[in-house]
């Protein structure tokens, strides 16, 4: 028997094709309430959230993020996103950008934050995907000015991002692979 949390676990996937309706307050209310609600390291909370609904900057960074790519020796990952529609966002109309401060377990502590945003919006009927690639527009000529454009705070750096909006198309979640799983009993 499954509830209503396992259900939601169970049904989320990566979604890469969002519609261009904005989320309303209070979606990016709860969202950020259940971002916050995450657990990290000694209550640490090694992260800070720009939470960034100006689709104008999401697409500047996107175009940031493909002019990096295009300039980069390894072409695969720009080869990738052009065969995907050309956009590393995917129109999403949100974004959760999370710093880090790069302390010990930061990276854990920030991934478990995306993954309540990821929960969370599913959740209320929102299409996500948790994206490192967010970081690419980060590492590029520009990077710093975006750090400061996105407010993060002295030190902080890219840690993970999530993208959030309504679902232009929808598709099943992966198929869980047991292959992963050893159990040690007694």
């Amino acid at each position: 028997m499954m509830n209503d949390v396992l259900n939601v676990i169970a049904k989320r996937y990566s979604c890469r094709d969002f519609a261009d309706t904005p989320l309303t307050q209070t979606e990016v209310k709860s969202l950020v309430d259940a971002a916050l609600a995450a657990p990290s390291a000694v209550n640490r909370q090694p992260w800070h959230i720009c939470v960034i609904t100006d689709k104008a900057l999401i697409d500047e960074l996107d175009m940031e993020g493909m002019n990096v790519l295009a300039n980069a020796e390894d072409k695969s990952t720009y080869e990738r996103i052009i065969q995907r529609g050309g956009k590393i966002f995917y129109n999403a109309p949100c974004m959760f950008m999370i710093a880090s401060d790069g302390s010990p377990y930061s990276a854990m502590d920030c991934g478990i934050l995306s993954q309540n945003i990821a929960l969370a919006a599913h959740s209320l009927g929102l299409g996500n995907v948790i994206c490192g690639m967010a970081g690419i527009p980060l590492s590029g000529p520009h990077g710093d000015d975006y750090k400061k454009r996105l407010q993060f705070p002295k030190g902080y750096g890219f840690g993970i991002a999530v993208l959030v909006g309504w679902a232009k198309s929808g598709k099943d979640p992966h198929e869980p692979d047991m292959g992963k799983v050893t159990y040690i009993t007694p």
